[in-house]
């Protein structure tokens, strides 16, 4: 998943939960346990960072460190 894509649609659930919060809606988070106060974005950052996690580390990034190590 594209980057922008993900980085769009968290910036418009974050939008929708600050207008939830204030007319009192059910995101607000009242009289409820602080997992269901997660905000509607967090799994939009979370798959953001899920998709980073499984990219392949770059192969000049591999040959630094390398480099690194064999210097040691």
């Amino acid at each position: 998943m594209e980057i922008a894509k993900l980085a769009g649609g968290m910036a418009n659930t974050m939008k929708r939960d600050k207008e939830v919060e204030k007319s009192g809606g059910e995101r607000s988070g009242k009289n409820r346990g602080p997992a269901a106060r997660k905000p509607g974005w967090a799994s939009g950052l979370q798959q953001l960072y899920d998709s980073v996690i499984e990219e392949p580390l770059p192969d000049s990034f591999k040959d630094l460190l390398s480099r690194l190590d064999d210097k040691r």
